[in-house]
């Protein structure tokens, strides 16, 4: 492993810079990449060359890593934009579920049901068929109804 490092890692390394232009992170990445090599040496199956195979490594490392770094910034920025909601806003928001629990108060029971079932209970249409005694269509019918219901009684 020590000769494939000494021969590859400047080829892995240029590739994940070009790509991130970060050289600490291509770093990184390029020693993950070798680890993962290591783990997967038996896979390897000589279709393509080797340096191929190293950089197909690398490059799937940074693209996790970028969608990590992603969602964190995500959740930071959305974080951000919660704490400066203000009280307005909260209070307006508490109006209008008001309003939709009311809405949905006034639908029929089953319909009433499986709108609560599919959005409170996180259930599939099939669950809530089980659950109800009816088929998985019904459900999903019936959820569709009482959604244009609570959107036309706006």
């Amino acid at each position: 492993m020590d000769e494939l490092y000494r021969q590859y890692s400047r080829i892995v390394f240029h590739f994940l810079y070009k790509k991130c232009k970060d050289p600490a992170l291509a770093e990184d990445l390029m020693q993950e990449t070798f680890l993962k090599a290591l783990e997967r040496l038996d896979s390897y199956d000589h279709s393509c060359k080797l340096s191929t195979w190293l950089c197909q490594i690398a490059k799937h490392l940074l693209y996790q890593h970028w969608d990590k770094s992603h969602r964190v910034q995500l959740e930071e920025l959305d974080e951000s934009l919660q704490s400066r909601q203000d009280t307005a806003q909260h209070a307006m928001a508490r109006v209008e579920l008001a309003d939709v629990w009311d809405r949905l108060q006034a639908l029929p029971p089953d319909a009433r049901k499986t709108v609560e079932l599919r959005v409170l209970g996180d259930l599939s249409f099939r669950e809530i068929g089980d659950i109800l005694g009816k088929t998985e269509n019904w459900a999903r019918v019936t959820f569709y109804r009482a959604k244009l219901a609570l959107i036309q009684n706006e």
